[in-house]
């Protein structure tokens, strides 16, 4: 009994210590888990826990950012560490603050914004500015129907990601002017993602997906045979045998991804909503993204630099706070059954106590009586035959 009550207290003492050690990370990790479907949250979360190991990460990645000569990334980051009451080195914001002051010089834009225009790639607000304006005039979506529609024309490789991309903008770019603008916002998305895809930097998951969609906006056979015989000199007959071939009824994921991505641009600027197609590997990425812009505006590149898709779902790493929850509820029950068993134990010994002490009562008293019955005079019985 001695030796149980002994395991006992050792065990209940084993799993305190156990669940206080895992109290933090269990709770964290439930926290974690309440809110897997919060993007805002989720990332604030993973940022407490990788600032509080690291708080001179940010520190690091904007001198990183600086000396890759991407001055939005590196102000994305001194917004994070202002909400985030981080002090910064003097010196380090004086640099990036002279390095937006340079990205923003008017001969730069206008130069982003040419190049923007006549090759239809974008990385930056002023390129994209371009390349919007690109497709807004039809010539951007035209000169990559032609060019797609010409190689597939031939039989040559062509991109269908690219083609379904400009033929879905062309019919945006008509929605766009007949509700004032209204479209924008979604003319802007389907710009951002083809000029991503031109750059090489869609995600393989989010690339398959849209690619999928992109074959079935588009009736191949149909703008095959208008273009066997068609030209970029002709921009209206081209127009009209995209429209033909035009499947809207096919469109709806990809207008839905064009409008989020367009709302993280609004948001988080052109390279925010670069560098999410970079790590999305679906239009559940690009939306949950889309969440995280609209509540952190400037700060979100800074917090996707320094999370990657782990600021949009649980990663492996963060659902390994499952099993700190399981081991602190299993410690948590541990020690409760450890005192329970304890508990027992002592009272099991306390009773066979009592009971030894009762029987040993009754054993002296047993041994009283018998000493007492031996010591008491024996009456003599006369003689046989003697007078009474």
């Amino acid at each position: 009994m001695r030796r149980q009550l002994s395991l006992a207290k050792a065990g209940t003492a084993l799993c305190a210590v156990a669940f206080v050690l895992a109290l933090p990370h269990a709770r964290e990790g439930g926290a974690m888990l309440a809110a897997q479907n919060d993007p805002v949250k989720l990332s604030d979360l993973r940022l407490n826990s990788v600032l509080r190991d690291d708080e001179g990460v940010i520190a690091r990645t904007i001198t990183a950012a600086l000396e890759a000569k991407d001055a939005d990334l590196a102000n994305s980051l001194v917004e994070l560490a202002a909400a985030r009451r981080i002090a910064l080195p003097d010196e380090l914001t004086r640099r990036v603050a002279a390095a937006i002051t340079e990205e923003n010089s008017a001969s730069h834009r206008v130069q982003q914004f040419a190049t923007g225009l006549v090759t239809g790639t974008a990385d930056d607000v002023a390129s994209l500015s371009g390349t919007v304006a690109g497709d807004l005039f039809v010539f951007g979506d035209v000169r990559d129907v032609v060019r797609e529609g010409t190689h597939l024309a031939m039989g040559e490789d062509t991109d269908r990601l690219v083609l379904g991309l400009a033929a879905a903008g062309l019919a945006v770019t008509a929605a766009t002017y007949a509700t004032v603008g209204g479209a924008a916002p979604v003319r802007a998305g389907l710009t951002m993602v083809k000029d991503a895809r031109k750059l090489g930097r869609i995600g393989e998951g989010l690339t398959l997906w849209a690619g999928r969609s992109a074959r079935e906006v588009v009736d191949a056979p149909a703008l095959q045979r208008a273009f066997a015989g068609g030209s970029f000199s002709q921009p209206a007959a081209t127009i009209s045998a995209v429209k033909a071939a035009f499947r809207a009824e096919k469109a709806g994921g990809l207008v839905r991804l064009a409008k989020d991505v367009g709302r993280i641009g609004e948001k988080a600027g052109a390279r925010g909503a670069l560098d999410t197609l970079k790590i999305a590997e679906g239009p559940k990425d690009v939306a949950r993204a889309a969440q995280l812009a609209e509540a952190k505006g400037g700060q979100t590149r800074g917090i996707l630099k320094l999370l990657g898709r782990g600021a949009l779902f649980l990663s492996l790493g963060a659902l390994n706070f499952t099993w700190w929850v399981f081991g602190a509820v299993l410690a948590l029950l541990g020690f409760v059954a450890s005192i329970k068993s304890g508990t027992e134990r002592m009272t099991q010994s306390w009773i066979d106590r009592g009971k030894t002490r009762r029987a040993r009562k009754l054993l002296a008293s047993a041994k009283v009586v018998d000493k007492a019955a031996a010591n008491a005079p024996t009456a003599q019985l006369p003689a046989l035959g003697a007078p009474c």
